[in-house]
Parts: structure tokens; C-alpha cells; sequence
């Protein structure tokens, strides 16, 4: 069985890794700039930080560990999403690529949100853009990988356990 507290600082470093090479290398050595949809997913992976940031420091019992766990599903099933919509608009035929649209800040600050979600979804010229690839495959590609990562470490903090359940059940013995 798996230790919450291990599995909460395995996402968390993973989340903090992920957004240190998105921010640190892609954009501050190879001068690449996110495109809308890159955007959300780094937005995605910061909630994910949070959500076991939050689960490594309350280290909740069982009912709490699942709340936080099915938040960290939940959030990695919307970059999963965003991952595959990406990838679509990356494998597009030329004459279908959207138009290239305003900035990402642009659009949040002058748009109501739901039109907002909704352009930024339909994705824009610059998301089919393949600026990067590492082993044949696309910086989208390579992100949907690490959500598919946090899923599976979603799911392991959800049947994990921890030395509080066997305190509160009284059985010690437990959670060797």
C-alpha cells in the first residue's frame, strides 16, 4: 500500500519539475513562448501543485485524501482535454489551421470568460505550431504524458493510506 504523504510530495515535485522546465528551459533558454492552450496547461499543473501541496500538509484521513485526490482527477482529466485538443489542432491538415487570434492576456482581459474559454478551445494559429519536439514528440504530446502521470498519482492517493487511519481505527498493527 502506498503512503499518502509519498504520493502527495511525488505530485508536487512533479509539478514544481514540470513548470521549472516549461518556464526555466522552453521559455527562458529556447525563447519560446506559450500559445493559449499552452497557457491552460500550465495553469492546470499549478492547480495540481496546489491540490497536493494541500494534501501533503493537511495529510488528511481517508475521506480527506479522496476529496483531494478526486480534485487532482478531476484537474487532470481538464489537461488531458486541453492535451488532446492541442494535439488535434497540431495535426490539422494547413488549410484547416484557425486563424491566428489575439493574445491569451488580451482575450482575458477584454472578453466575458465564457467567450474566452470558448476561443481559447477552439484554439488559434499559433497552437498548431510545432515549435519543439524531443524524441518525435510535440511539447503537447510530451504534457498529455504527464497528466496521464498525475491521473495515476491521483488514483494512488485515493487508496492510499496513512498512519492517522490506523490511529483512528485503533489498529497500528494496519499500517505496517
Amino acid at each position: 500500500m502506498f503512503k499518502s504523504r509519498v504520493v502527495s510530495t511525488t505530485g508536487l515535485l512533479l509539478a514544481l519539475a514540470s513548470m521549472a522546465f516549461a518556464v526555466g528551459y522552453l521559455q527562458l533558454v529556447e525563447y519560446l513562448e506559450p500559445c493559449p492552450l499552452c497557457v491552460l496547461d500550465r495553469a492546470v499543473v499549478i492547480g495540481l501543485g496546489l491540490v497536493f501541496l494541500l494534501a501533503l500538509l493537511h495529510n488528511p484521513l481517508k475521506t480527506g485524501r479522496r476529496v483531494y485526490a478526486t480534485l487532482a482527477a478531476l484537474l487532470s482529466l481538464t489537461g488531458i482535454g486541453i492535451c488532446l485538443r492541442h494535439i488535434w489542432l497540431q495535426n490539422l491538415p494547413p488549410d484547416q489551421v484557425p486563424e491566428c487570434g489575439a493574445g491569451f492576456w488580451y482575450m482575458l482581459d477584454s472578453m466575458p470568460f465564457a467567450q474566452f474559454l470558448d476561443t481559447i478551445l477552439n484554439g488559434s494559429g499559433e497552437c498548431a505550431d510545432i515549435q519543439w519536439q524531443f524524441l518525435g514528440f510535440s511539447i503537447p504530446e510530451w504534457t498529455l504524458a504527464l497528466f496521464v502521470v498525475f491521473l495515476g498519482l491521483s488514483l494512488l492517493l485515493f487508496f492510499s493510506r496513512s498512519p492517522k487511519d490506523a490511529i483512528a481505527n485503533g489498529d497500528l498493527n494496519e499500517y505496517r
